[in-house]
């Protein structure tokens, strides 16, 4: 009797209490946690959105006085009232397109070595090297540009560059040093070290039976490499790609302390330029008339659009590594 009592009493101690199992039971704690969650996702949405109709309803006079124009026209005159952005899209547009030109081969190099042929003690101290100098602030390399890079170009690589390639419209002009050619090597600098870590994540993230099973076959450590690893994570390498150009867009202190911030297009990497995010940066301060103010946003909204587009695209490319064979999703 005494035994059966103890069971019923051991058995009672062991039972979670009423209030765990009614929870357990209604699943209110689950449906906390769903509600929690989804107010935390809603949130992002609803700041991307309220961004997006904000700088619309702030640039909507300079929609609406110059409409399509307004892309197309490379007037920028804001004493007369008359706003045009092609110098600063096309400034944005060359300055990444070179940026990635450079940094594109340079990082994929670095990333291949890093995670494929690199021996297993230099691989930690150089990958924290290249993630440190994401860190660097941007007006630090503008300052190091400033001094040492745009004397050099102005003074050993535009000249010679001139010399020997001057038929190019490319390489025509004064060598100035700062312009379009500085400002693109500068972000070449700043965006090889998002290119290679993202790169180099992704082919760690190939799992190890697609290289044995090319070694098996006698093919060479370079082939095995070209063929079994960067061939399966393709279209990672074009995301981490496309991460660095959303990077480079949006780029501001160093490119508008070297780019010369001369709003014209020019077919010269030796010319000055503008990009979008320099004009807003130093122009908005002085903005004294409202349309003045609608035309600088609305370049704000276009680099918005810009920035989302390219992120968006990268973001799943990055997410098609994931495979069943074993990859895992970034």
């Amino acid at each position: 009797m005494s035994g059966g009592s103890q069971s019923v009493e051991a058995a009672a101690a062991l039972a979670p209490p009423a209030r765990a199992r009614s929870l357990s039971r209604s699943g209110a704690g689950d449906r906390v946690f769903t509600l929690v969650l989804r107010c935390a996702v809603g949130s992002v949405i609803v700041l991307t959105a309220g961004l997006f109709a904000s700088l619309a309803w702030k640039s909507w006079l300079a929609i609406h006085t110059f409409g399509w124009r307004f892309l197309v026209t490379s007037t920028w005159d804001p004493v007369a009232g008359t706003f045009g952005a092609l110098p600063f899209v096309y400034g944005t547009l060359v300055s990444s397109a070179l940026a990635l030109l450079i940094a594109g081969p340079l990082s994929l190099g670095a990333a291949i070595y890093l995670a494929e042929l690199a021996p297993f003690w230099v691989r930690p101290p150089i990958a924290f090297l290249i993630e440190m100098l994401a860190a660097v602030p941007s007006v630090v390399y503008g300052l190091w540009a400033i001094f040492v890079l745009v004397p050099w170009l102005r003074d050993w690589v535009q000249p010679a560059l001139g010399r020997w390639l001057g038929f190019l419209p490319l390489f025509q002009g004064p060598p100035y040093g700062v312009g379009m050619l500085a400002a693109g090597l500068i972000l070449s600098i700043m965006i090889v070290p998002y290119i290679t870590s993202v790169s180099r994540e992704v082919l760690l993230a190939v799992p190890n039976t697609q290289r044995e099973a090319a070694l098996g076959i006698g093919a060479t450590r370079w082939e095995a490499t070209r063929i079994a690893v960067l061939r399966y994570g393709r279209s990672g390498l074009v995301g981490a790609i496309l991460l660095g150009l959303g990077r480079a867009l949006g780029e501001t202190m160093a490119v508008t302390m070297v780019i010369g911030n001369r709003p014209e297009v020019a077919a010269s990497l030796f010319a000055p330029g503008y990009t979008m995010a320099s004009v807003i940066a130093n122009e908005f301060t002085e903005a004294t008339s409202d349309l003045y103010v609608s035309a600088l946003v609305e370049i704000g909204l276009l680099l918005l659009l810009v920035t989302i587009v390219v992120n968006a695209l990268a973001r799943l490319l990055v997410w098609s590594v994931s495979d069943p064979a074993g990859g895992r999703r970034e």
